[in-house]
């Protein structure tokens, strides 16, 4: 892939509110999803593909982009979409076998696989002291989940099925950042979605699982899956990758685990142990510390 230079850009709203804003959404995916009651490739599916069809009014103010994408660039977003339909298979599948906590906390090594990545496809270098602090953030995210880790059983299939999840959004990511230099947030977010969405559908078709026949509550869930999680989280990071390195963007992202345990609390009822208290504390220094050094 070509070389993409980091040029100096500027944003209308400080990076760390975007940031908060992105990370906040991203953790009502696992509440929504423990609330519904659909297959979760259904889920996944239905979450994109709803998207899509939110932001396909809007489509028409981007046509004249649409029509100047090459057949390079539309080979890059096939590969983006497959990658992002691929990690909602595989991760939503992992639950099937493993806990929420023990799965989440092994997508926190993305950026290590984004940052070895972005290197080779970007040169972009990462230096010491930064790298140390992804360490710091990583070990608290996996400290959150750490006492929820089961390897009896069949909870290594969900493990292994996280990491190869993990290993999907990475590629997702890289993708993401190349392309971004060149297309707007919106239209490669709803070429993507559209893509994964619609690899989801036939995964579905194929295993026989019904479309349509959900009540209104599944639908709802659908729908706010598409605004929060989706629109407020993964469009708004896909903006951010004009502005950040990859790698920064997936650091942002280990927020998910801590905001996603702390909604639990609040809205599920679940306990938050001192362990998880000190591990988000020390997630959130990581991160910090990381994004500053990374400036």
């Amino acid at each position: 892939m070509q070389q993409v230079e980091r040029t100096a850009v500027t944003t209308r709203f400080p990076v760390s509110i975007l940031l908060f804003i992105g990370i906040l959404a991203i953790s009502f995916s696992a509440i929504l999803v423990k609330w519904s009651a659909a297959p979760a490739s259904i889920i996944a599916s239905h979450r994109l593909l709803v998207t899509v069809i939110i932001m396909s009014p809007l489509l028409y103010k981007f046509w004249p982009e649409m029509k100047k994408i090459n057949g390079a660039s539309y080979i890059k977003l096939m590969w983006s979409g497959l990658s992002l339909g691929l990690h909602f298979l595989l991760w939503m599948s992992s639950l099937r076998y493993t806990s929420v906590a023990s799965s989440t906390a092994i997508l926190t090594l993305e950026p290590v696989v984004v940052m070895v990545g972005s290197y080779f496809v970007f040169r972009h270098k990462t230096s010491f002291s930064a790298i140390m602090a992804m360490l710091v953030a990583i070990l608290g995210a996996m400290m959150i989940g750490w006492g929820d880790f089961r390897f009896a059983g069949d909870a290594w299939i969900g493990d292994v099925l996280s990491f190869l999840s993990m290993v999907a959004v990475a590629i997702h990511m890289i993708l993401g950042k190349s392309l971004r230099t060149h297309m707007s947030a919106f239209v490669y977010s709803w070429w993507v979605f559209l893509i994964g969405g619609l690899l989801l559908l036939i995964y579905n078709l194929i295993i026989g699982y019904s479309i349509f026949q959900y009540d209104a509550n599944e639908w709802l869930l659908f729908l706010l899956l598409a605004i929060i999680p989706t629109l407020f989280g993964h469009v708004l990071f896909n903006w951010l990758l004009k502005y950040m390195s990859a790698t920064t963007v997936s650091m942002s992202v280990l927020g998910e685990p801590l905001g996603a345990t702390i909604l639990a609390y609040l809205l599920l009822n679940e306990t938050i142990t001192w362990i998880q208290a000190g591990a988000g504390l020390l997630l959130l220094i990581g991160v910090g510390l990381f994004i500053k050094q990374e400036k």
